[in-house]
């Protein structure tokens, strides 16, 4: 294969794997890349209350997405992260399929940012994987192993 044959071949997708297991009534183990997450129900949904839910841990994953790409661009910028901030408020559909009908992610900036940096670092934490995820959504399949 010539050099610029290989150039031409597209990149093999790099494919990540999770595993959940039952632990007991409604509290799932999830395994990632050897870290433990664990998920339950609060107690008027019949969990335990022991974790966060599954949706919690959604929005929770789009906020610590976007905190991660405004943390790093303030590293980039030689700046401080100390003090930065993100609040994420979620409201659920009142009508059915079940789901998330809006979600608000508000991102505090560290007191030392000046304000000419603040559209930036919102341009920059705007992009960051999940919500660029949410905004092209991917092909979902859910399938038995029997």
């Amino acid at each position: 294969m010539t050099e610029a044959s290989m150039q031409q071949q597209p990149k093999a997708p790099d494919v990540h794997t999770l595993d959940v297991v039952h632990v007991e009534g409604d509290v799932y183990s999830v395994d990632v890349r050897g870290h433990q997450l664990m998920v339950d129900q609060p107690t008027d949904a019949g969990g335990r209350d022991t974790a966060p839910t599954p949706t919690e841990l959604f929005a929770a994953s789009l906020a610590t997405c976007v905190a991660f790409y405004a943390g790093r661009y303030l590293h980039r910028h030689g700046l401080h992260r100390s003090g930065l901030r993100v609040r994420t408020d979620f409201t659920m559909s009142p009508d059915r399929p079940a789901r998330i009908a809006s979600v608000r992610v508000t991102v505090v900036p560290p007191p030392a940012l000046s304000d000419q940096r603040h559209a930036a670092l919102l341009a920059v934490a705007s992009h960051c994987t999940v919500h660029n995820t949410l905004h092209q959504p991917p092909e979902i399949t859910i399938e038995l192993e029997v």
